[in-house]
Parts: structure tokens; C-alpha cells; sequence
């Protein structure tokens, strides 16, 4: 059985304990065993998170000792799945440019606040994880995001959307849903979220547990093909 752990807390804007519930049931649908914590100690045992299959964090606006970022690094370097949505992962701990590093991104605004419209636009192509899902409309925050450029972006939408500062520049395709790798695992980012009720949008569901799966695999992808950590370790003894 494929073992999860989510992790949540922080602003309680972002609904962490509804977000994680509706998480932990699409996980447990699928046949994952799945562990919710409250605290970010969770990230303390490194050889507990080397055992794990995902970790999904929906933790945000917080701070966090950087030797659990390393762990985290460590076990998702080793084939452990990264995955998480708006706030709760990519503005978890602004702080921490190495957190931001792996997952990819980092918040930086959201013109308009709460309750913008837009479509989220699907960049068909090769990834399981967006086939047989169509452009759909959200009523959410629209976020901005500063964004590393390895990312293979699946889903954008375009800003601006309502008049601020930005809209003096040109208009431009914001990454909505992306992947990337870090070392032998997967991370998966969903920037909808901001309220739990966005994920009642049947596209957003399930697009979202299409993520989780997917980054949840990249373990047991890595041990059938033999790939393993030694290319990783001489950067790792840098921390």
C-alpha cells in the first residue's frame, strides 16, 4: 500500500484542514494509506519521509527550520512525491529560497483579491495528467507567481485580468497547473485552491488528484528502473 503524508497549518484563510481532508480522501480513494499532521515536526525523521510515497503540504504564510527542508530535499531527491495547491505549497515559507527551489515557484500576488473570474487554459500535450481535461472557469484568486524555468507548465491563464500596476507591461500566460523533477521525484503544483469549494469544480478535482497521483508514482517508477541517488549525494554534502 502507497503511504502519504500531508501536513497542514498556517493562515487559516486558505482552509488547511479542509484542503487536506478533501486531499487525504481522493488519496484514500486510490488506496493510499494517509497520515494528516498538524505540525511541521512531521519533517523531523528523515528516514520516515524516505519510506513515504508523497508528501502534500498545505501549510502556508510560516516559517520552518531549514534542517526539514533538507529532509525534505532529500527524500523527494530519492524518488518521494512532492504535490500541493495555491498558498499551501508555493507561498508555504517565503523565507526559504530552497523551498522554493524544489517546488518550482513562489506567490508573489494576487491582483484583484478574492473572486476573480478567469479560464484556466489546458496545454494539451504529453502529460497523463491533463488528458481528457478542457479549459474551465474559476471565480478565485488569480495568482502571480514568480516561476523557475525548468517547470513544464500544463494549464496557464492570462493576466491582467483587472487594472493594477502590472498592466502597463504586456499580457502574458501565467502558469496555472505545472511538474517538475527534483533529483528521482516528482512535484506536481496546482495554483488554484485559495478556498477548498474551488476543488468542487469537477475539472479542478480532477486535474488536482491527476497531480497527486501522478507525483505519488515517481517512487516506484524510480525503483523498477533502477535509478538511484549517487549523482545527487556530492551536491547534497554541500548543505
Amino acid at each position: 500500500m502507497k503511504r502519504a503524508l500531508v501536513f497542514q497549518g498556517g493562515w487559516d484563510g486558505h482552509e488547511p484542514q479542509l484542503v487536506s481532508k478533501r486531499f487525504a480522501r481522493m488519496l484514500e480513494e486510490e488506496g493510499y494509506e494517509v497520515e494528516i499532521s498538524d505540525t511541521l515536526d512531521c519533517l523531523a525523521d528523515l528516514d520516515k519521509l524516505m519510506t513515504l510515497d508523497l508528501l502534500v503540504p498545505c501549510w502556508t504564510m510560516s516559517d520552518i527550520n531549514n534542517d526539514y527542508v533538507i529532509n525534505v530535499s532529500k527524500a523527494v531527491g530519492a524518488g518521494t512525491g512532492l504535490a500541493g495547491c495555491h498558498g499551501g505549497m508555493c507561498d508555504s515559507f517565503r523565507q526559504n529560497t530552497e523551498w522554493q527551489f524544489i517546488t518550482g515557484g513562489q506567490w508573489v500576488s494576487h491582483p484583484g483579491g478574492d473572486g476573480i473570474e478567469y479560464i484556466v487554459n489546458i496545454n494539451h500535450g504529453s502529460s497523463p495528467i491533463i488528458e481528457g481535461i478542457n479549459d474551465f472557469k474559476v471565480a478565485s484568486e488569480h495568482y502571480y507567481l514568480h516561476i523557475d524555468p525548468a517547470i513544464e507548465v500544463l494549464a496557464t491563464t492570462l493576466f491582467p485580468s483587472v487594472n493594477y500596476y502590472h498592466i502597463s507591461n504586456k499580457p502574458v500566460a501565467m502558469p496555472v497547473v505545472w511538474t517538475k523533477y527534483w533529483g528521482n521525484g516528482r512535484v506536481f503544483y496546482n495554483a488554484l485552491g485559495h478556498h477548498d469549494d474551488v476543488f468542487d469544480i469537477p475539472e479542478a478535482a480532477l486535474l488536482m488528484k491527476k497531480g497527486l497521483l501522478w507525483a505519488g508514482a515517481g517512487k516506484e517508477y524510480a525503483v523498477k528502473n533502477g535509478l538511484t541517488t549517487e549523482k545527487f549525494e556530492n551536491e547534497a554534502k554541500m548543505y
